[in-house]
């Protein structure tokens, strides 16, 4: 076995078998579900079913004001300090006075609690009122609302690719293209900082316990660097995959039981509304309710088959495959200098000096990316997908929309190209810099060693 594959069997097994790897690689997916799960279970447990009493001097909005699975209105004739009283022992949420307004002029409406209400019920309370005067100024001025809805046109456009060579039709979608680009940015972008910065320290670790020493007398100083870097390569790319993979797994357990737990809160608040929901409409609420369900049962089947066609309309294989190549590409083009970064210093305190030059290409392969995504084919992001420190993150972007495979193909050239050339860079860095303690190193100082005959 070479000494670059020994080297790698080192690296890799001494990671994968360090507990705090076990524990990110097992916790990781939970832990970025619960994200997006914790605040849908929040905010179904905070939703209870608030009553709100309603005075309407104009007796014009009992068919505005329809009680929802989350609001019922009440309309009350009782005297207003009598209904104050019952807001401040909580036997309704909020009072709503309307008095006698009109359309010209819709002043003194309040809503009375005896605590701060949520902006979104403040806000739908004052929508529907004025959903109700915009009708009202309709009628006046002799429009119904009947015209007015048939003036409505809901317009779908079915995107479709053009095959140059085929000359036949294929379903595409822009947001499915621009989800899965973006996502393959933003993790190779991670990526590369996360397990870069564990070669820096790794390189750093050893250099300060003079382990370095006895392994550079019988390895040489490219040897050891290219093992430490496809080394932690690999211990990335396994955490990844297996994330994946429980992924997978946790996402067909539980997002099921979130989505059922959601249909069951529904349908009981729904019934709730239905069985009492307003005292002057209850016909009214129950059609509501009705609507409800039927909105919710269509919902259930619908999403997955859209889901299943937007999935379709990618090229997935492809996707797939680049990604993986300016993953690990990337990695190691990056994983190779903060290598030599790590070697010309002796604590990490002295490497902010030389991360800034590493950084910014990175930090600005992001920002282009993100504007990559509204026009993918500027000449701005062609380039940017071709130039190897940006074009991992870049490329991943465009490659959804298509891209021509002559860019494909240079942008992959190049970054391996200029991979391998790093690599003999940093190595001929590597193999000063390890042997060098309690000196600061300049940029000036870094140039030399680029020259010097050991």
């Amino acid at each position: 076995m070479s000494k670059i594959s020994l080297i790698i069997q080192r690296e890799y097994l001494t990671r994968v078998r360090k507990k705090s790897f076990i524990v990110m690689t097992i916790l990781g997916p939970v832990l970025t579900l619960g994200i997006y799960i914790v605040p849908i279970l929040m905010a179904m447990s905070s939703k209870d079913l608030k009553t709100i009493a309603v005075i309407d001097q104009t007796k014009q909005f009992s068919q505005t004001l329809k009680s929802t699975e989350e609001v019922k209105y009440l309309f009350a004739d009782q005297p207003e300090d009598h209904l104050k009283k019952s807001v401040i022992d909580g036997t309704y949420e909020a009072l709503l006075v309307i008095p006698n307004i009109t359309p010209e002029k819709p002043e003194g409406i309040k809503l009375i609690s005896a605590k701060n209400l949520s902006l979104d019920l403040v806000s739908d309370i004052s929508n529907a009122i004025e959903k109700d005067l915009k009708a009202q100024k309709l009628k006046l001025s002799g429009i119904s609302q009947e015209t007015l809805a048939k003036l409505d046109v809901d317009v779908s456009i079915d995107t479709k690719i053009l095959d140059k060579e085929a000359g036949q039709e294929s379903d595409s979608s822009s947001a499915a293209a621009t989800v899965a680009g973006f996502a393959g940015a933003f993790l190779i972008y991670m990526f590369i900082f996360l397990y870069g910065v564990q070669v820096l320290r790794g390189v750093i670790e050893e250099k300060t316990s003079r382990i370095i020493e006895v392994m550079i007398s019988s390895v040489k100083p490219f040897e050891l660097m290219m093992g430490k870097v496809v080394g932690i390569a690999l211990v990335g790319l396994t955490q990844f995959v297996v994330w994946i993979g429980l992924s997978y797994l946790v996402g067909t357990i539980a997002v099921p039981l979130v989505v059922s737990a959601l249909a069951d809160k529904k349908e009981t608040k729904t019934e709730v509304v239905a069985n009492g929901a307003s005292t002057t409409a209850p016909q009214i609420a129950g059609a509501a309710a009705e609507s409800t369900v039927g909105t919710a049962a269509d919902t259930a089947k619908n999403p997955m088959a859209k889901i299943t066609k937007i999935v379709g309309s990618l090229n997935i294989p492809m996707i797939l495959g680049c990604f993986i190549f300016f993953f690990i590409g990337g990695y190691l083009l990056y994983g190779s200098l903060f290598a030599a970064v790590g070697s010309a210093v002796d604590n990490e305190t002295d490497t902010q000096q030389f991360m800034l030059p590493i950084t910014i290409p990175l930090i600005i392969g992001f920002m282009i990316a993100s504007s990559a995504i509204n026009d993918p084919e500027s000449t701005t992001a062609v380039w940017a997908s071709i130039i190897p420190f940006t074009s991992p993150i870049v490329m991943m972007v465009r490659i959804p929309f298509g891209v021509p495979m002559w860019q494909l193909a240079l942008s992959m050239v190049s970054l391996v190209l200029t991979f391998v050339g790093c690599i003999w860079l940093a190595g001929r860095i590597y193999r000063v810099g390890v042997l060098m303690y309690g000196k600061k190193v300049t940029y000036k100082e870094l140039s030399k060693w680029l020259f010097y005959k050991i």
